[in-house]
């Protein structure tokens, strides 16, 4: 019964994460979207591709169910999981992640949560696992590039949140005393240097 409340849980909130992660990409021009917005060249569409990529390894290599969306060789990859090409259209890689969802849930409907797994690129002795640790593993990636994706939309246009019904209209007075506050409290706390 435990097995059954805990897979529930995890995978809900994956669920919940993946449909935040997108909704990082609502109402953003097709350059937004795509250009690097840290030095590392981080980008939100570039976070979508990332996390289907991962999604589809974890759920389809890992268990022997290789995803039906055309992935590269783990071997050969090079980076180009992390932004989206001219040639690569938006809709295109949200088709890519949907259809990630549908597989990577089959799997996890299908299989225990102890059905044994082997993670290649993983070092020895942790390259065999289960299907709980692979759900507890995605899940975690999930949550930290839609906390990635949500630093980005902040600096972007301000909008913040986990689900569009849970966003609150921006008061920018507001929203300028609370910094400025915590501005001073930091400049209190370590005096800058002339």
């Amino acid at each position: 019964m435990i097995d059954e409340f805990a897979k529930d849980n995890l995978h809900g909130r994956l669920r919940r994460d993946r449909k935040a992660l997108l909704w990082k990409l609502d109402g953003l021009s097709e350059y937004d979207a795509r250009r690097p917005l840290t030095a590392t060249g981080t980008n939100l569409l570039g976070l979508v591709k990332h996390v289907a990529t991962v999604e589809a390894r974890y759920f389809g290599e890992v268990f022997d169910r290789p995803s039906p969306e055309p992935l590269p060789r783990w071997q050969d990859s090079n980076g180009s999981d992390l932004w989206a090409t001219e040639d690569e259209t938006r809709d295109q890689i949200i088709g890519f992640y949907r259809h990630t969802w549908e597989h990577s849930d089959a799997t996890i409907n299908e299989l225990p949560l102890d059905a044994p797994g082997h993670v290649p690129w993983w070092p020895e002795p942790y390259a065999d696992t289960n299907l709980f640790a692979i759900m507890v593993h995605v899940l975690g990636e999930s949550i930290r590039h839609a906390g990635h994706a949500d630093i980005l939309r902040e600096g972007l246009d301000g909008r913040t949140g986990l689900r569009a019904e849970l966003e609150k209209q921006i008061d920018e007075e507001a929203r300028a005393a609370y910094c400025a506050k915590i501005e001073q409290a930091a400049r209190s706390a370590a005096p800058i240097k002339a």
